[in-house]
């Protein structure tokens, strides 16, 4: 599950946050994976606040885990009637689907509250007359999960439980992690705020990964074709370069 949500940055953000969604559903296109869109929230006037995208293939959390962080775009904003160059912040978070025997979580349903609603849309014959959306909040963790993908609200409530056991999961071994470098007296930086890609439209154009250094000038053939491989490739190289311990810390 690849999830996406806007940062700093106001409606390029949201914009943002759309054209992420779009490289990786691109970049599972192109290798033959699957890719659903679980959830997303249409921004105020344009792009999305967020989105939950599933991708399904051989190794798919894998190869993608690396891209959790946050992205950064710098580009000459079309929402500006000045034409000044804006730069928008979106979060990528990669958590692998688990099933509820696989998940290594307890959810106790006295913890959740649910609430339903009816799907947002654009209009037309997608629109839902029924409550069907279905907003799951854990109470204990403040974590909250929507799904309104499904015209049937079993359905929905079903994908938005996976996402809050992978939520959970993913939070859980963090907590894990931040344990284990406070007892090494290491300090975990705070995801935004930290970017792990810079997206350069202008005054040039060119992607560069911060963590292995790896550049690409061709902006468009990452977000429009998501030619990935190159970065991703490079992070798996510096990871386990880093659990060796022959890599340079990350930045």
């Amino acid at each position: 599950m690849v999830s996406i949500s806007a940062g700093a940055g106001g409606i390029d953000s949201q914009d943002w946050v759309e054209m992420l969604m779009k490289m990786y559903m691109k970049w599972a296109q192109n290798h033959g994976f699957g890719a659903e869109i679980l959830e997303a929230t249409p921004g105020e006037e344009a792009g999305l606040k967020g989105a939950t995208i599933l991708i399904s293939g051989p190794r798919a959390y894998g190869l993608l885990r690396g891209e959790h962080g946050v992205h950064r775009l710098v580009r000459i904003s079309p929402f500006d009637q000045n034409h000044r160059r804006h730069t928008s912040f979106a979060l990528v978070e990669v958590m692998p689907e688990l099933e509820e025997e696989e998940a290594e979580v307890e959810i106790d349903p006295d913890d959740l509250r649910i609430d339903t609603y009816r799907s947002s849309g654009a209009g037309g014959q997608h629109v839902n007359k029924t409550e069907s959306a279905v907003r799951i909040t854990h109470l204990p963790t403040g974590i909250v999960v929507t799904c309104q993908n499904e015209r049937s609200q079993i359905k929905n409530r079903e994908i938005a439980m996976k996402m809050l056991r992978a939520r959970l999961f993913e939070r859980k071994q963090m907590l894990a992690a931040k344990q284990i470098d406070d007892l090494k007296g290491q300090m975990l930086p705070a995801e935004f705020g930290s970017q792990i890609r810079n997206y350069t439209l202008q005054p040039y154009t060119l992607v560069k990964d911060v963590r292995t250094g790896v550049e690409e000038g061709n902006v468009q053939a990452v977000l429009q074709d998501g030619q990935l491989d190159e970065f991703i490739e490079a992070w798996l190289r510096w990871k386990l370069s880093e659990t060796n311990g022959t890599g340079a810390k990350e930045r």
